[in-house]
C-alpha cells in the first residue's frame, strides 16, 4: 500500500512539474505576442485581431470539441489578442 500511495505522489509531482512548464511556456507566448501587437499600428493590430476572429469564428468543430471547449478557447484568444492597459 505504501508503494501505491509513493508511486501516486511521484506521479502527482511530475505532473504538476509538467503543468508548470505549460504555464510558463503560455506565459513567454503571452509577452511576445502583446509586444509583437504594440509596436504595430492600430490599424495593423485591429486588422490582424479580425483576421483571428474572423478565422475562429468560421471554424466547424468536429463532435469531439465540446461548445465548453469552444467558449474556453475564444475567451482565451481574446485576453491573448488584447493587451492590458497601462
Amino acid at each position: 500500500m505504501k508503494n501505491l500511495i509513493s508511486e501516486l505522489l511521484a506521479k502527482l509531482a511530475e505532473k504538476e512539474e509538467e503543468s508548470k512548464e505549460f504555464v510558463a511556456q503560455i506565459e513567454a507566448l503571452e509577452i511576445v505576442i502583446f509586444a509583437m501587437l504594440e509596436r504595430m499600428e492600430r490599424s495593423e493590430r485591429l486588422a490582424i485581431i479580425t483576421n483571428i476572429e474572423d478565422a475562429l469564428n468560421e471554424t466547424q468543430p468536429d463532435d469531439s470539441v465540446t461548445a465548453d471547449d469552444t467558449t474556453l478557447l475564444k475567451k482565451y484568444l481574446s485576453r491573448l489578442l488584447t493587451p492590458p492597459t497601462t
